[in-house]
C-alpha cells in the first residue's frame, strides 16, 4: 500500500511511524508553566526530541480558539519545524463564547480565523470544534450549536477536513454532522469515547475515529476500539492530558510492548518540582506516547502492531496530508 503523498513518502521499515492527530502543544505545561507557575524549564524541544525517537514523524498542533491557533501556526512557520509540525484551526465548543465577545464581533472572529487558514501552508483541518455538553458552565449549548455550524462553512470553503470533538451530545452531534456532511470532505471524530451504537453511526458517515488514553479507560471502551472498522481509525496522544494509566483497563495490554520500546514511549518521569532534561514529567502526557496508544489498540483488536500501523498512517496521511 503506497502513501497518498509526497509528504507521507517513507519507505517502511522495521521502526513503526506514527503521526498524531491531536496534541496540545500550545499548552503552557510545554513550556515548563502550571496553572500560571513556572515549575521547571521550557522544555518544548525535548519533548519534540523525545517524540522523533519513538516514531512520532509528523504531529498536528491542536487549535482550539483563535489565539491558541495563531500559536500553533507561528511554531509550525519555523524552519526547524518544516515537514514535522503542523496545525488545526478553529474554535473548541467551550470557546464559542469567544466569537460573541470579539471586539469586531462574530464575523470578524470568523474572518481572522479564515485569514490565519491562508497564511500558512502548515494548516491540515478546521477545528478542534463540535459540542460538549459535559462543560456547559463554559458555553450554553446554543452557542456552541451556532458557531459549530458556521466552521461547517469554513470547511466547505477551504476543502480542508474537520477535527471534530463530542461529549454527551444526546444526539445533536450527530445530527448536525447529518445536516453539513456534504460541507466537508474529510472529518475525524477525536478522544472518542462515544458507545459502539454512536460509532458506527458516524463511521457510515463516512467520519474517522480518533483514538487516545481517555478512548482507553473502560472495558466498554475497549470494546467500541475492537470494532471499529481499520479504514476508519487514527491515533493521537490529545497531550498534555490522556496518558494511559495503570487504574485504565488498556494498562494491562501495555505489557505486549517490547521493553526496548516501552523506554521510549514512556521514558524515565519525574515529578514537575524534580524536574531532570532527561526525564518526562509524571503525568503530563507527550506525544512519545503515541506508541503507546498503537500497542494498546493492536493488542484489543489481535493485530499485528507493525501492520496496524501502517494502515492508521495510510488513514492519516489519507486525511491530511493528500492535497
Amino acid at each position: 500500500m503506497l502513501p497518498f503523498s509526497a509528504r507521507c513518502l517513507t519507505p517502511i521499515t522495521r521502526k513503526m511511524r506514527f503521526i498524531d492527530i491531536g496534541i496540545n502543544l500550545t499548552d503552557p505545561m510545554f513550556r515548563g508553566e502550571y496553572r500560571g507557575k513556572q515549575a521547571h524549564q521550557d522544555d518544548f524541544d525535548l519533548v519534540l526530541e523525545r517524540a522523533k525517537k519513538a516514531g512520532a514523524e509528523k504531529l498536528i498542533i491542536t487549535g482550539t480558539n483563535l489565539e491558541d491557533s495563531l500559536e500553533a501556526i507561528q511554531v509550525t512557520a519555523k524552519t526547524e519545524h518544516s515537514g514535522y509540525l503542523y496545525s488545526t484551526v478553529g474554535c473548541h465548543p467551550t470557546r464559542c463564547g469567544e466569537f460573541e465577545k470579539y471586539a469586531g464581533g462574530p464575523q470578524a472572529y470568523l474572518e481572522a480565523l479564515r485569514s490565519l487558514i491562508k497564511k500558512s501552508s502548515s494548516v491540515v483541518a478546521i477545528g478542534e470544534c463540535g459540542l460538549d455538553y459535559d462543560r456547559l458552565h463554559f458555553c450554553d449549548k446554543e452557542t456552541q450549536q451556532k458557531y459549530f455550524q458556521v466552521q461547517f462553512d469554513l470547511a466547505k470553503e477551504t476543502q480542508l477536513p474537520m477535527f471534530l470533538h463530542n461529549r454527551n451530545t444526546d444526539g445533536d452531534f450527530y445530527s448536525m454532522i447529518k445536516q453539513h456532511r456534504e460541507k466537508f470532505t474529510h472529518g475525524v471524530v477525536h478522544s472518542f469515547t462515544g458507545t459502539l451504537d454512536e460509532m458506527e453511526k458516524l463511521v457510515e458517515l463516512g467520519l474517522y475515529i480518533g483514538i487516545n488514553g481517555c478512548s482507553l479507560k473502560t472495558q466498554e471502551n475497549l470494546d467500541v476500539v475492537k470494532a471499529i472498522p481499520q479504514d476508519r481509525l487514527m491515533i493521537e496522544t490529545d497531550g498534555p492530558w490522556c496518558e494511559i494509566r495503570p487504574t485504565h483497563a488498556s494498562f494491562a495490554h501495555l505489557a505486549n510492548v517490547p521493553k526496548d520500546e516501552m523506554k521510549l514511549y514512556a521514558p524515565d518521569s519525574k515529578k514537575k518540582e524534580k524536574f531532570e532534561p532527561g526525564c518526562t514529567v509524571k503525568s503530563r502526557c507527550e506525544p512519545c506516547s503515541i506508541g503507546s496508544v498503537l500497542y494498546v489498540v493492536a493488542s484489543v483488536r489481535n493485530q499485528d502492531p507493525q501492520v496496524l500501523s501502517e494502515i492508521v498512517w495510510e488513514n492519516t496521511c489519507k486525511v491530511f496530508f493528500s492535497q
